[in-house]
């Protein structure tokens, strides 16, 4: 068998950690080429160290004489780079079969790209690139002949429970609608008065999944399922109305897809990344993942409920810039990683999340991107306009 040869952007967080793992599950079938670390220096050495990739690159050049000297002594000739140039050039490596697309926010925009203009099969972990660019992206996703597989695992539970032969097409595959699940994050049960005071430490106490800080505070606003909305759209060319988000605590159903016969197929499995992870890097073929079966006698339960948009503004607030189209998708998610990273930084308080992001939507108004120079353009304004409303607020 021809081993796979794979690039790991974003390699240092949560899902590039549990891609090694099922990389090293099956070492017959994938090779690392290069991985991408922005800041954790000290994880991306061990990686290096254990899947001895070409190329490692890191957010800072500072920091580039040092890793190479670390490797060097170590007896590894892993070529280091620095910067956002070097991500798109590791994405886009002629060698490289598939790309593990896991950077966290707009910083995953341009690499992912990358990859898609070279027709790789690109694993999307990074759901900001269709919030950002949704129209741009498929289209150049088409143009270059790119796989796109969805490793969120709700889209990957979606992707599962579809057709095998899907083509974008909801009515000639018969289906109605979707349901992405969600599990309330950590403050579902919280009374509403509580929640002004909240710490970053509380809102990254996810009960089930292991996430990063900036992904945990959007699963406890619920802007993370807000996202997944409208990345679902462009992912299955769905209409805000064939999209529905329902509360299930227990994690167990990734998510659902309804069809007009009145038949719902959902995917069920243990709150594990590896499994959407596996599930893409092999497809259409199946691999071990190293995650144990699910045992439903012990479950016991499921339950589902609607979700509280008093509670989880966020999540109204996507719906409105899903339904409102053009820049609105991308003025939301600038806002978004502008008021969590002040949220984290102790300058915001929880609640004010969704205030601060409203504000910048009022503030900027809907019109048309062209193309990526304009997506960029408008992402900085609006975090210059959230970053505005934010010292507005602290004043």
């Amino acid at each position: 068998m021809k081993r796979q040869k794979l690039t790991v952007l974003g390699a240092t967080g949560s899902i590039g950690v549990s891609t090694l793992d099922v990389v090293a599950r099956h070492p017959d079938r994938y090779e690392v080429i290069a991985l991408t670390g922005n800041s954790r220096v000290e994880v991306l050495l061990d990686q290096c160290l254990q899947h001895r990739p070409r190329y490692a690159v890191v957010g800072n050049a500072d920091a580039v004489a040092g890793l190479t000297e670390r490797l060097r002594s170590a007896g590894l000739n892993t070529e280091v780079l620095a910067g956002p140039a070097a991500l798109e050039q590791v994405a886009a490596l002629p060698e490289v079969d598939m790309v593990m697309a896991a950077i966290v926010g707009a910083a995953g925009l341009q690499p992912t790209l990358a990859a898609v203009r070279q027709g790789k099969r690109v694993l999307l972990a990074n759901k900001e690139v269709l919030v950002m660019a949704g129209a741009l992206f498929m289209a150049e996703v088409r143009r270059y002949g790119a796989t796109l597989l969805p490793i969120d695992s709700e889209h990957n539970a979606v992707f599962q429970s579809l057709p095998a032969d899907y083509a974008g097409e909801p009515a000639g595959a018969g289906v109605s609608h979707i349901l992405l699940t969600a599990s309330g994050g950590p403050f579902l049960g919280t009374p509403l008065e509580r929640l002004q005071n909240v710490t970053p430490a509380e809102a990254c106490a996810h009960p089930n999944w292991e996430m990063g800080r900036k992904i945990s505070v959007d699963s406890a606003t619920l802007m993370n399922k807000g996202l997944e909305v409208i990345e679902a759209h462009w992912l299955f060319n769905l209409l805000p109305e064939q999209i529905e988000v329902v509360i299930h605590p227990q994690s167990v159903i990734h998510s659902l897809v309804q069809y007009v016969d009145g038949s719902v197929l959902a995917e069920l499995g243990n709150p594990d990344m590896r499994t959407p992870i596996a599930y893409a890097m092999a497809w259409p073929e199946r691999i071990a993942a190293g995650v144990l079966p699910l045992d439903l006698p012990a479950i016991a339960r499921l339950s589902f409920e609607k979700p509280d948009l008093l509670r989880f503004p966020c999540l109204a607030l996507a719906f409105r810039a899903l339904r409102d189209g053009a820049n609105a998708a991308t003025v939301l998610n600038a806002a978004n990683e502008v008021a969590v990273a002040a949220f984290l930084a102790g300058h915001l308080p929880f609640l004010a999340i969704a205030e601060i992001i409203a504000a910048t939507l009022d503030a900027v108004p809907v019109r048309p991107m062209a193309d990526l120079t304009a997506i960029l353009a408008e992402d900085a304004n609006a975090r210059a306009v959230a970053t505005e409303l934010l010292a507005r607020k602290s004043a």
